[in-house]
């Protein structure tokens, strides 16, 4: 196991829960965060530093002082439809900052291991489980950038351990309104609160989504960053694909009021594929991982998550 590791994006969804993983496991954590942005949770074991990864000089001083065995890199543009609106920084986030990072370390830390945390999105519609030899056909800025993002790894892994986690849909508490779960756990905590008109307004819900607790998802990056092969990519993913319309239903169902459902065609994307099916194979033959929680606590954690926050903005 490496003994001291970066985290980027360390203040967002997955990076965060990935920090305090590590923290538990004994590894020595630099918390990178963006300068500027919201505070960073107070987390023992975990030294914090805002850096900016725009700057290559800036990334080149913070990687000197640290010197990790491993570097995760979760920082990016998260938003599939957002990144129709904001190509430019889409790009910036994924892809200028990702090379920006394998070039100071390709200089100052030409033996550490790097993973590039990548999507699922880059690969072309299919109707069949995707594997880690699939197509790749990227259909969002989004995804072009992640591919991109990818290429860039690959030719890194000529000189150093470099691997990618490709990662379908990740949920769990912490995560922010603008995904599927949070965004009706959210909704559903605001009727329960009183105040707001009983109905979820919602887009398509025939899709199908290979959906994955985040902390099932960082527990693959951990892995993946102490013995993954360089040059490769990980699908992680629970192997299963969940119709939206069922996953509402399930968090209806625990809803506390009634609820009536209202299609709203502004939550409908430009490109929406029918089904997004990981096989998670790979990376349970090589580096033993699994998914372990299973998707109704992750409903029950994430409603419950929604509800204190709902709760402590009243």
């Amino acid at each position: 196991m490496p003994s001291s590791a970066v985290v980027t994006g360390a203040a967002g969804f997955a990076g965060g829960y990935l920090i305090d993983l590590l923290a538990r496991s004994g590894v020595d954590v630099t918390a990178w965060n963006r300068p500027g942005g919201s505070a960073p949770r107070v987390v023992d074991g975990i030294s914090w530093e805002a850096v900016d990864l725009m700057d290559r000089a800036a990334v080149e001083q913070a990687l000197e002082r640290v010197a990790p065995d491993v570097v995760y890199h979760c920082a990016g543009a998260p938003h599939v439809g957002g990144s129709w609106r904001n190509t430019t920084a889409t790009f910036e986030a994924n892809v200028r900052c990702t090379h920006h990072l394998i070039e100071v370390m390709r200089v100052r830390r030409p033996h550490a291991r790097l993973v590039i945390t990548s999507s699922a999105m880059v690969y072309a519609t299919s109707t069949e489980a995707l594997t880690e030899e699939s197509a790749v056909h990227p259909a969002s800025p989004y995804a072009v950038s992640k591919l991109a993002q990818e290429m860039l790894a690959i030719e890194d892994a000529g000189e150093r351990p470099t691997s990618i986690a490709r990662a379908f849909n990740h949920v769990g508490p912490r995560q922010h309104s603008g995904f599927v779960m949070a965004d009706f756990a959210r909704r559903i905590a605001e009727i329960e609160a009183g105040g707001v008109t009983p109905e979820i307004g919602v887009g398509n819900l025939d899709a199908r989504r290979d959906l994955t607790d985040v902390r099932d998802t960082v527990r693959a990056y951990r892995l993946i960053g102490e013995g993954g092969q360089p040059g490769r990519a990980y699908n992680v993913c629970s192997g299963r694909a969940v119709l939206i319309g069922e996953l509402l239903e399930m968090m209806l169902a625990r809803a506390r009021v009634p609820i009536a459902i209202r299609t709203d065609p502004t939550l409908f994307r430009p490109i929406d594929q029918p089904i997004v099916l990981g096989d998670n194979t790979r990376i349970r033959t090589e580096l033993g991982w699994a998914p372990e929680i299973p998707l109704e606590r992750t409903i029950d954690d994430v409603m419950e998550y929604w509800r204190q926050q709902v709760g402590t903005r009243r």
